[in-house]
Parts: structure tokens; sequence; C-alpha cells
């Protein structure tokens, strides 16, 4: 029995961070696991520049709203679920995601949960659990699953490390060359290749 993990954001749609920086003209919330492997720090970090420039859940959901997947996701990840058990392991959050999630024909999302004040600013998140990528892959080979996962990012490499088959799809050069030991995948054909190869 063979399962797909699969990181969202870099993977299947583009990084909501980011968009909600090109959006509100706000650098430094550019700053994602790309650049920051310590999550709860760059959390800390996106909450207070939340709140410093007037930003609410509200402002970020509609960004989100007219976010689409990457070009050619929802066909590969179609694809995918025709042959495999196919589950998103994701760092964002359940008041995020939705949009997204609908677009891409509402697959399996395991990720996180916001909790919003009564003045709408995000006040804290919480986690589902601490290491929960690599925490769900072990439970599923746990239930006898052989298990390929791909990401592309610092918060993905436990992820990777503990699956069956781990799978850089598009990482920075720099995060790449610090993980020789997980194959790089470009194009979604060649991620395609990949999994199947692993399965």
């Amino acid at each position: 029995m063979r399962l797909v993990c699969l990181d969202l954001e870099g993977v299947l749609v583009p990084e909501i961070w980011i968009e909600v920086s090109n959006r509100t003209g706000i650098e430094a919330l550019a700053r994602t696991t790309r650049d920051e492997p310590d999550y709860d720090k760059l959390m800390r970090y996106r909450l207070d520049l939340l709140r410093h420039h007037g930003l609410r859940l509200a402002d970020i959901q509609q960004v989100i709203a007219s976010m689409a997947p990457l070009e050619g996701a929802a066909a590969f990840l179609d694809a995918l679920r025709a042959r495999y058990q196919v589950v998103i392991l994701s760092d964002t959050f359940y008041e995020f995601a939705g949009p997204l999630m609908r677009r891409l024909g509402r697959p399996t999302l395991f990720c996180h949960r916001l909790e919003v004040g009564a003045d709408g600013f995000v006040a804290r998140y919480h986690l589902r659990l601490p290491d929960q990528k690599r925490a769900a892959v072990r439970a599923f080979q746990g239930l006898n699953y052989r298990v390929i996962a791909a990401g592309d990012s610092y918060n993905d490499t436990a992820m990777l490390a503990a699956a069956d088959a781990g799978i850089f799809f598009r990482p920075p050069p720099t995060i790449a060359s610090q993980f020789p030991q997980f194959g790089v995948t470009q194009t979604y054909a060649e991620l395609e290749a990949a999994i199947a190869a692993a399965a």
C-alpha cells in the first residue's frame, strides 16, 4: 500500500505569505520557511508584523481568495490521486487554506489552526502537534503504508527523511545542497516520474 504526502505551499500553490507581502507592500512578510528553519520564531515574527501594520485575518483571507494553484498543480494532483492515496501535510492554517483546497478538488489536508481575537487580529497559532509532518509519516507507516513524500523547504526535510522516499520539488539551491540525499525535481512530470519510481 502506497501513500504520497505532499507539502502545499511551493509544491501545489504559491507561497501565501509572499503573496500577502506582494499585495500589501510589506516586504518583511515575504520571509518563509525557505529562509527561516525555526517555525515558531518565524510565526511569532509574522504575527508581530501583522499587528504592527494593522492587518487582520480577514485582510489575509481576501488575498488568499484571489489566489490560484500553481500552473498544472490541479491536473498533477488528479493524476496522482488516480494511482495513490494522497495527503497534504502543510504548516499553513485551516483558516487560510479553504479557497485553495476548493480549487484543488478538496484533497485531504493536515495543518494547523489560528486563534483570532475579538478585534479580528490573529492572536496566536496552535500546532496540530509538534513536528507534525514527520509524526504523520510515521503514523502512516505504522498503518503499513509505504510513504513517498515531496516538499521544497526546511520544514519539509524531517518529513522527507522519515518517508520511505523523499523528493524535493523546486527547492532553493541552498536547501538542496544541504540535503543532497533527496532527489530534486523541477516539473510535475519529473515529480510524478520520481514518485512512480519510488513506489
